[in-house]
């Protein structure tokens, strides 16, 4: 028997098909529900020990730059100590007060450079204790994250293993049926499981009310819905509504309470009356 094109199925079909896929679709959430926020939390924590790398390498980099800033000073030190003893010993063969007040005010100033190099170092040094601190806790968070990571790592990969293979398969059947169902009818549906808070696209009357929002469903509508005749959708959520027994539901019928019985008058007799 030849298979038929999505466009020659009927609209009973169409919706036999659409809520197949749901019920397979619905599957696939609970397996991933099953992982619960340990996707989230994985990736949150790669994100975190990313950005610590970052960090540590940026405190580093600090570090070494303080490092690079003291060496710097220490050699314009000695430069300008280098110059103080030049010029004094230039002091003792001065021929006027000129020179003399020039060569002073050499001094002065190399000892006022000797002064800011030693304060620029000791900044420096505090700086990099700071860094040195700031590194060692980030290095123990690090740690401490890439620890969490680890033990989440293998919650997850435990959880994946006992679901993969189900999943694997209710995908490939899902695969199966979307082939099944046209284009825009399957654009359409996808859109509203989407916007759907439970996921669900497609639902079954329940107690005359749609099963998505429990809002009450006009008898008139829910004799279409029981025709198989069109699409129809919610006036309220928009989801599209199947009769019970197109799903393969069966519900509960209520229980009809029976009315209790009249008793008959008996019409009493003139000589019972007596």
């Amino acid at each position: 028997m030849a298979k038929k094109e999505p466009t020659e199925l009927t609209v009973e079909e169409k919706l036999k098909a659409l809520y197949q896929l749901q019920t397979t679709l619905s599957s696939i959430d609970e397996k991933r529900a099953l992982r619960g926020e340990l996707p989230l939390e994985v990736q949150d924590l790669e994100d975190e020990i990313e950005g610590l790398g970052f960090r540590i390498e940026k405190i580093r980099n600090e570090m070494n730059d303080f490092t690079a800033a003291v060496s710097q000073k220490k050699a314009e030190i000695a430069e300008a100590q280098a110059s103080v003893e030049r010029y004094n010993q230039q002091l003792n063969e001065v021929k006027n007060n000129r020179e003399y007040d020039t060569l002073s005010k050499e001094i002065e100033f190399q000892s006022l450079e000797i002064e800011l190099c030693n304060k620029k170092i000791k900044e420096a040094l505090i700086r990099i204790d700071e860094c040195k601190h700031d590194l060692q806790n980030n290095e123990a968070i690090l740690k401490e994250r890439k620890a969490d990571l680890t033990l989440k790592k293998s919650e997850l990969d435990e959880i994946m293993l006992e679901t993969k293979e189900e999943e694997e398969r209710l995908k490939e059947e899902a695969h199966h049926l979307e082939a099944q169902i046209e284009p825009r009818l399957l654009s359409s549906f996808k859109r509203i499981r989407k916007n759907a808070r439970n996921g669900l696209g497609i639902v079954y009357v329940q107690r005359d009310a749609c099963g998505g929002c429990f809002n009450k469903i006009p008898p008139q509508r829910q004799l279409d819905v029981k025709m198989h005749k069109k699409v129809i959708v919610c006036e309220y959520c928009g989801r599209i509504i199947v009769d019970p027994e197109l799903a393969g539901v069966k519900l509960e019928k209520p229980a009809v309470e029976e009315k209790p019985k009249r008793k008959r008058a008996i019409k009493k007799t003139k000589d019972e009356a007596e």
